[in-house]
């Protein structure tokens, strides 16, 4: 039986994962399109984990000297003959990420930058024994990499050193090869997004702004930079005055398809490791993104799922997304959100779009300012995607898929979980009227609890799934009561009831089965629900554990409307 290629889930080092066999998704076609489009320097936004990362470390071992041509062998860029005899291995390449510099501080966020390129300036060490440089270019070159005569590392780089550190090795490395310097700076934005969380964004962008435009604007050492990360920063100056300058963002139309996963691509791969079958769970969960013409598909999540069916083939896609950040940005854009903005989001959930103006350029220092910049910030982070064309700045909006929705679904729940433990009294009256059997108060206090939050309504997802969200939030209020004993989907008689409560000390269980149902038939679900409370004998399990007197709920939902019927 053929051995199949390693899944490269987190490899972002080219070398690696092209000898240590990792299956490879190519795009080396990268390296020709840049060349042909061409610009001293170029950005690149894109979403998180979209492949960004691995693509840089690619383009440095292409360009760089040294370049062990055997790992492109097979791949699109060998087949480009010219470019690989002009270009590969032809050039002193630096590379960096700013990814890791992430600090209480800016002090701490100083260190971790003078660190990062400290260690990249190690790697060209011969440079302390190059005969083309000067007694003082060498010190300067040790002032990099913080080495004293002795030897020792004393990472004392000087601010002054540091703000000049990148174009001080360009001209080194270009002096001491004749040739200039490829400049790659990986997740360029970090900083700015971490010193704003802590405090010292001004600091930091007057710091970053002098690095670049060194390394940028004034170095004659430089053959071509290129840069990645979430937004495009250009109200802060960084890259004010270079006059070459290319932009790639998520509508532009170059370079669409090598960041992310075509469904040509996503097809290969899955047949590869022989689960061909699962393409269209595949695409309705993690497809969706539209990259300037490029529809395209979240790398990370295609490559996580695909390691799971190989051990279980009937396993169930989730979200790997949510796992690879805290999602702070739906935090806020939920508690930010106005009456007519929770509208929005439940039309998003539905599967639906909305038209708002998007705004390409703005600042760390910004996001969070208005509710209207938050959807910019959705759309730029991945969490929002475009649907047919825009009108100007202004786009038609969607989720991009089940995943992203799933995600959304969660945060609103742990919203409203947030927000109605603040309702002492209101839960207590809701508790109470469970226990009084009062189906009227359960049914009024309910519905207020769902006006209060938002619908799930979406016609493509399963009924079961939409039971699950009402199934959620009345979890949520049981959850108030500490002395109850609360389970949800648990084994009882001859099937999983909902939800089951025990009050121990009195005797008492509540049985609660949740429907899903169209407006006009909530009394028909109710009726459904308690039929199959009856039939499934979900009260087994209360008998069984000593409650004496068991209270048993049918509950209809539709949108913010429910129906509740009681039988004691």
């Amino acid at each position: 039986m053929e051995k199949k290629a390693k899944l490269p889930i987190g490899i972002e080092n080219f070398e690696k994962l092209r000898t240590e066999n990792f299956y490879y998704v190519d795009k080396t076609g990268l390296i020709k399109e840049l060349l042909d489009n061409w610009g001293e320097v170029n950005l690149f936004t894109r979403p998180r984990r979209f492949g960004k990362s691995l693509n840089m470390n690619m383009l440095r071992y292409f360009f760089e000297y040294g370049c062990r041509a055997e790992i492109f062998d097979g791949l699109e860029i060998s087949k480009e003959k010219s470019y690989c005899e002009k270009y590969m291995g032809k050039f002193p390449v630096i590379s960096i990420t700013l990814k890791g510099v992430d600090a209480r501080d800016f002090e701490g966020a100083k260190d971790m930058l003078r660190s990062i390129i400290g260690d990249e300036a190690m790697r060209f060490q011969f440079l302390l024994e190059s005969g083309k440089l000067s007694d003082e270019e060498k010190e300067r070159y040790q002032r990099l990499i913080a080495i004293d005569p002795d030897g020792q590392r004393q990472f004392a780089m000087s601010d002054n050193a540091l703000t000049d550190s990148l174009r001080t090795l360009c001209r080194l490395l270009c002096k001491h090869y004749g040739q200039k310097v490829i400049l790659l700076i990986d997740e360029y934005d970090v900083p700015l997004d971490k010193a704003q969380q802590s405090g010292c964004y001004d600091e930091m962008v007057s710091l970053i702004r002098g690095l670049f435009g060194q390394a940028l604007k004034t170095n004659d050492s430089l053959y071509f930079a290129v840069l990645t990360g979430c937004l495009r920063i250009a109200k802060e100056s960084i890259f004010t005055g270079l006059n070459n300058f290319n932009t790639f963002s998520v509508t532009d139309v170059p370079f669409g398809e090598y960041f992310g996963f075509t469904d040509k691509e996503v097809a290969a791969m899955l047949e590869y490791y022989g689960v061909a079958d699962k393409f269209d769970i595949v695409k309705n969960w993690y497809d969706g993104y539209r990259f300037g013409m490029s529809d395209v598909y979240c790398p990370w999540d295609v490559i996580n799922y695909c390691r799971e069916l190989r051990f279980d083939r009937e396993a169930y896609p989730r979200a790997f997304w949510i796992n690879t950040s805290g999602n702070d940005i739906i935090r806020r854009f939920i508690r930010m959100a106005t009456s007519g903005t929770k509208r929005e989001l439940e039309t998003l959930i539905a599967g639906e779009t909305v038209f708002h103006r998007i705004r390409q350029e703005l600042t760390y220092r910004e996001l969070y300012e208005s509710i209207d910049n938050l959807w910019s910030v959705l759309f730029t982070t991945g969490y929002l995607t475009r649907r047919g064309a825009e009108e100007g700045d202004m786009y038609r909006l969607a989720l991009p898929n089940l995943e992203i929705r799933q995600i959304f679904v969660e945060q609103v729940m742990e919203w409203f979980q947030e927000e109605v433990q603040k309702d002492i009294s209101g839960l207590d009256a809701f508790c109470d009227s469970l226990l009084k059997a009062d189906a009227a108060a359960v049914e009024a206090q309910f519905g207020a609890y769902l006006r209060r939050t938002i619908s799930i309504r979406d016609t493509a997802v399963r009924k079961n799934r939409k039971e699950n969200f009402y199934h959620g939030i009345l979890l949520g209020l049981l959850g108030h009561r500490e002395d109850w004993i609360v389970t949800s989907n648990a084994e009882s008689g001859d099937g999983y009831s909902d939800i089951l409560v025990e009050l121990a000390e009195e005797g008492i269980g509540i049985v609660i089965e949740v429907k899903y149902a169209e407006e006009k038939q909530l009394e028909a679900a109710c009726t459904e629900a308690l039929a199959q409370i009856a039939r499934m004998d979900y009260d087994a399990r209360l008998r069984q554990d000593g409650m004496d007197t068991i209270i048993r709920y049918g509950i209809g939902c539709c949108r913010k409307k429910c129906k509740v019927v009681v039988q004691g």
